[in-house]
């Protein structure tokens, strides 16, 4: 079923999909300008707010926009969650050496929008995940590079001990990669591979920001 089998594909996304509105982040003198840091590498504030953007604009295009809004509340958080568990997932792909052409991204994107009801209805279904129309093929990447390092771990994604082999290798690789997110937006867990929820009484959302994103 197309639901279920890109339901791993984003549940990363999805298991944050309600959590807080955008928060106000500049940055703190640890993390200056940055909402986190992975594997060297810097996931600017910036960034993370032009995928909001895209994603809330998108949304208020369609005619159930409001709904999807108010269903995706958490939107900062569950995109900075994506934005960490890709490089994770590249990172472990890469070190397994899963590759994927853009030949299978669009075999696969074919299929996929055949059962979805065409291109429109895929996007669609993504887009009331919290996903924009042109982070598609992305998406879609990341499904095949899960299902990739599932054969190389020999791990069967229908099973639950299949499940928690690729957990186990995710969780390994995102251990070493340094991973750290400025307060603002909470804690990474190496275990759990997700971003939890910042407990900080003194990160307030901004009122003006709700209104606006």
């Amino acid at each position: 079923m197309f639901r279920r089998r890109t339901a791993l594909a984003v549940s990363a996304a999805a298991a944050l999909l309600a959590a807080t509105p955008l928060l106000t982040a500049c940055g703190t003198q640890a993390h200056p300008g940055a909402a986190a840091i992975v594997d060297g590498k810097r996931i600017t504030v910036a960034q993370l707010q032009a995928r909001v953007k895209d994603v809330r604009a998108a949304q208020a295009g369609t005619p159930q926009g409001n709904q999807m809004i108010a269903n995706t509340g958490r939107l900062s958080l569950s995109t900075l969650n994506g934005m960490i568990f890709d490089e994770v997932l590249a990172r472990a792909a890469r070190d397994a050496g899963v590759t994927v052409t853009r030949a299978d991204v669009q075999k696969w994107r074919a299929s996929a929008e055949e059962q979805a009801g065409g291109a429109a209805r895929l996007k669609l279904m993504w887009l009331q995940q919290g996903i924009a129309p042109d982070r598609v093929d992305a998406t879609v990447r990341n499904q095949l590079l899960l299902d990739g390092l599932a054969r190389h771990l020999k791990a069967d994604r229908r099973q639950p001990e299949g499940q928690r082999a690729l957990a186990a290798a995710l969780a390994r690789t995102s251990g070493s990669m340094g991973i750290d997110v400025n307060p603002r937006y909470g804690t990474w867990d190496d275990r759990q591979v997700i971003l939890g929820e910042t407990k900080e009484p003194w990160i307030v959302p901004s009122p003006q920001r709700q209104r606006q994103v």
